[in-house]
């Protein structure tokens, strides 16, 4: 899980797919935190991608780096905690205008059941469970 933390900070942005519907969406993210052993993300309850994480948790995120690449297939887990909000901000401070651990939209997951793979052109796919 840190590696797959590590490479997702380091590429900057990350691309998650969500359904809606019938239909596959994707849109870039940028946070990825792990808080008490597991790994987070954030998002605004008002957003469109929130709606349907909600209605079907499991995703598939992807990010690319130096010829490299990271495919994580899992679900996401809702944490209406403060403490895991706070954690997530704190990481990310310039979230902090926008989002508050104790505002209405604020909205954090953690990756469960999730598999990792990385991959190149020039060797062979690694996979990791977590």
């Amino acid at each position: 899980m840190e590696r797959v933390e590590k490479f997702l900070k380091e590429a900057g942005a990350y691309y998650l797919a969500t359904m809606d519907g019938d239909q596959p969406r994707v849109r870039p993210f940028g946070t990825a935190h792990i808080f008490e052993g597991k790994l987070y993300i954030q998002t605004g309850k008002v957003k469109d991608v929130s709606k349907q994480i909600h209605k079907n948790p499991k995703v598939e995120l992807c990010a690319f780096k130096d010829g490299e690449w990271v495919r994580v297939a899992g679900e996401l887990v809702e944490d209406p905690r403060r403490e895991a909000k706070v954690s997530m901000l704190e990481a990310y401070p310039s979230l902090q205008g926008m989002y508050s651990a104790d505002d209405d939209n604020t909205e954090v997951f953690y990756l469960k059941n999730a598999t990792a793979t990385f991959s190149s052109f020039t060797k062979a796919p690694e996979v990791v469970s977590f």
